[in-house]
């Protein structure tokens, strides 16, 4: 059995369908790319796998049906971070982060010294040590991103949705951000799926990436067993004519570089 499944999820707003009839399924330890043009129904699928959109169809974490459950339950279960996080008040990033663990405290609890260890731990391991007390709306919209990833690992869901986050990143923290899921997903019993703009990073972090069209997944990519050649024509349905080419980076490693060609 898969560590989560989709079976069947469509979704839209009004009568106006997005999704259709969509299904894919994770194991354990994976991360799962999103690509799709302009409203291919990346940020509605998201919406509707974590149970903010009315949907029908079925999602099961771990054989539990997440459709099941309460609001509480699942967000212990499923963490979600959307374009833009909606905090519109002064509070300190440490208490942002702090914020993951509320499904766990009840009524008027305060989190415990070791829950604010591990928050401290976070920031600074996506980039924010020494930001503890800043006014999270005094952080730029990179950080306040970091912020809310920070907030959504500490709170040890077991599937991560992500709606684009890299958007206001530059070079450096795209990359760090990638590489903290990727090790966040490998260290337990976790799954993820991450919207993204950049393909680029998609082919490197990504264990499986799905393509949108329509609503629907009309390709499946695995970048680290496809063939380059096969991976274009795929991505062509999307991107236009490019090229893919493997790079060796200086450590050794390797690397896949995608190179728009003409016409554009």
């Amino acid at each position: 059995m898969s560590f989560f499944t989709a079976q069947g999820i469509s979704a839209g707003y009004g009568a106006d369908s997005i999704i259709k009839d969509l299904s894919f399924s994770l194991e354990a330890g994976s991360l799962v790319g999103i690509l799709g043009a302009n409203g291919s129904g990346k940020t509605t699928l998201l919406k509707a796998l974590c149970g903010i959109l009315p949907h029908s169809g079925r999602c099961t974490l771990r054989g539990e049906a997440l459709e099941a459950l309460s609001p509480r339950e699942l967000a212990r279960r499923c963490g979600y971070i959307p374009q833009r996080s909606g905090i519109s008040i002064d509070i300190s990033a440490l208490d942002v982060v702090l914020m993951g663990f509320n499904p766990r405290l009840g009524l008027l609890e305060r989190p415990t010294s070791a829950m604010i260890s591990a928050a401290r731990a976070l920031l600074a391991q996506v980039g924010l040590a020494g930001r503890e007390s800043a006014n999270y709306l005094h952080l730029s919209e990179g950080q306040k991103q970091l912020c809310i990833l920070a907030r959504t690992l500490v709170a040890g869901s077991r599937l991560l949705l992500l709606d684009e986050p890299e958007s206001a990143l530059d070079f450096h923290f795209r990359h760090r951000m990638l590489h903290t899921i990727r090790q966040w997903v490998a260290e337990g019993d976790r799954c993820g799926i991450v919207a993204l703009h950049d393909p680029a990073l998609a082919l490197n972090y990504c264990d499986r990436l799905l393509l949108l069209s329509g609503g629907t997944v009309t390709q499946c990519l695995c970048p680290g067993e496809d063939a380059l050649d096969n991976m274009e024509k795929k991505l062509e349905t999307i991107y236009g004519p490019l090229s893919l080419l493997r790079c060796e980076t200086r450590s050794g490693g390797d690397q896949l570089v995608m190179l728009k060609e003409e016409p554009i």
